[in-house]
């Protein structure tokens, strides 16, 4: 927890009911023990989205359409969410929430690695991405999101701070984690100092960084 935890606590206890589709996601993927975003990145994203009004979005990790959903239910119904996904298991799933959102006409899930996946899709599309996949490949997939992103484009990456053992020695992390806190130590000092991108770290949930493509 980077964030009181009884200081969330009441933030949760002022959010408004999700929608219908969203509570029943949610609900499953408690008891599938299937990771989704946070309530108070939940506000976040959506007001976010509300400010940049996006048109075309990119996500990178779908896992069970959760945030996907939730993007769609804030954009205009001429707008486009391209998100990809490579887990099977959660592809699945993920395809039967979009139909069951309704949002099949807003949504595009692309299966395969995503850098991979990048890579075939044209440049400068996007005016909005949401980084939610594998945390150690960040640093990896960060060339390509670069590529799509147009200027002045919202960069927005959850996860970042590991729970706050970033700030500690990577001699006191348990050795199953030392690559992801290499890694993700590696991507924050490359966002915060690449060229062409404009920079913040926000201490909300597990940690984000905001960026905009200059």
């Amino acid at each position: 927890m980077i964030v009181n935890e009884r200081i969330v606590s009441y933030i949760h206890s002022l959010e408004k009911t999700n929608s219908e589709v969203l509570e029943k996601i949610e609900e499953q993927a408690h008891i599938d023990n299937v990771p989704i975003i946070r309530k108070e990145m939940e506000s976040f994203l959506r007001v976010m989205l509300y400010i940049k009004k996006p048109k075309r979005i990119l996500e990178l990790g779908t896992a069970v359409g959760y945030s996907a959903i939730l993007m769609s239910e804030c954009i205009d119904e001429d707008g486009k969410i391209i998100t990809i996904e490579n887990y099977e298991k959660r592809i699945v799933e993920a395809k039967k929430n979009i139909e069951l959102s309704g949002k099949g006409q807003i949504i595009e899930l692309l299966e395969g690695d995503a850098t991979e996946v990048m890579k075939t899709l044209p440049s400068q599309q996007f005016d909005f991405v949401f980084m939610d996949a594998a945390k150690a490949q960040y640093i990896y997939f960060l060339p390509e999101v670069l590529r799509l992103m147009k200027k002045g484009a919202v960069l927005i990456t959850d996860n970042v701070l590991q729970e706050g053992d970033l700030i500690e020695s990577r001699f006191v992390v348990e050795r199953r984690d030392r690559t992801i806190h290499k890694r993700m130590r590696e991507y924050l000092e490359v966002v915060k100092n690449h060229e062409e991108l404009e920079t913040s770290i926000v201490p909300i949930g597990d940690g984000i960084t905001i960026s905009v493509k200059k």
